[in-house]
């Protein structure tokens, strides 16, 4: 008997059409053709109008936008339509993890509600996970499934790098103690100093820092974290910085979350540029000043190439610790 020859199949959901595009080309291979529409009552309707039989399934979202829950129970929705239609594997690519910040009980009574999307990934018939820079790793956990944790930080060094600033006076500045361990990579990439700051949370939704380990005063600081939603906390944290005597900030981050006042306060933020991935979409008119949009397209087709064709991912995890 003849081994069964595979294929792929790679479907976009309605969020982030733009990098599933651009993820298609660096593959070699074009999106396949699903119907996706909503009843009148906003229900969710997905219909693959091509064969999945068989297929490696790779459905591309971004659980995020003013519509995040919509944007989850579209992703549930496809995938439980691949099931249903006899897919062989279904992996989800999750351009960014939504719900990733209620990882756990940080008060009473709280839910740890990505570990119920992880839940309910689960019972949707997907097989695999693939997403980048997760608010915390360990996200991954809440799942018994192969997860492909990415990161972009190499892309964002490979930018920095290629803007040819002054080694000897970078600083990666890590915004709060959580992400100090991956501005500590990001440091080694860029050969540059490292700074901490403490973040306290007064409010929901509202950050004031406490603290700064480390001399920043001449320095040209790069302030790096995982995602940018309102703002708040980067707005913070470049006032820390300039009252520190910073010559120069640039701030980035993966996911251009940039929900309320987000995107308005990073286009006219008094640094040098705001870098972020396209994990999430930026409307293009906001695109030509001071936000600038890297794109991870190359890695995840990297990924998804490897995952299909039974190849190591682990050097797409972090390059120091590839096999």
């Amino acid at each position: 008997m003849t081994e069964m020859q595979k294929s792929m199949a790679v479907f976009s959901g309605s969020v982030n059409p733009e990098l599933a595009d651009k993820i298609a080309d660096a593959l070699g291979a074009h999106l396949g053709n699903v119907r996706l529409e909503k009843f009148a009552n906003g229900e969710i309707y997905a219909r693959y109008l091509e064969s999945v039989r068989g297929a490696d399934v790779f459905i591309i979202q971004s659980v995020a936008g003013s519509h995040v829950n919509d944007a989850l129970m579209e992703l549930l929705i496809m995938a439980d339509a691949a099931k249903r239609a006899s897919a062989r594997t279904i992996t989800a690519v999750i351009t960014h993890y939504g719900y990733a910040r209620q990882d756990r009980k940080a008060a009473a009574r709280e839910p740890i509600t990505a570990k119920l999307v992880a839940n309910l990934i689960t019972t949707a018939g997907i097989t695999r996970v693939m997403t980048i820079d997760l608010h915390q790793g360990q996200i991954q956990g809440f799942f018994d499934m192969p997860v492909d944790h990415l990161t972009a930080l190499p892309i964002l060094a490979d930018y920095f790098k290629s803007k040819n600033l002054d080694p000897a006076k970078l600083c990666v500045v890590s915004p709060d103690v959580g992400r100090a361990k991956a501005a500590k990579k990001l440091s080694d990439m860029l050969e540059a100093d490292l700074a901490i700051m403490h973040k306290g949370r007064p409010g929901h939704n509202k950050a004031e820092i406490t603290a700064l380990i480390g001399d920043v005063s001449g320095k040209v600081c790069i302030l790096n974290d995982d995602m940018i939603d309102t703002g708040g906390s980067v707005v913070a944290a470049v006032e820390t910085l300039k009252n520190k005597g910073a010559e120069k900030i640039f701030v980035c981050a993966t996911h251009p979350v940039f929900s309320g006042p987000g995107l308005e306060r990073m286009a006219n933020l008094d640094v040098e540029e705001v870098v972020v991935c396209d994990t999430i979409p930026v409307p293009a008119e906001y695109q030509t000043g001071k936000i600038k949009v890297v794109s991870v397209a190359p890695l995840f087709a990297r990924a998804i190439s490897n995952v299909y064709n039974n190849g190591s991912v682990s050097d797409l995890f972090d390059p120091d610790f590839a096999l």
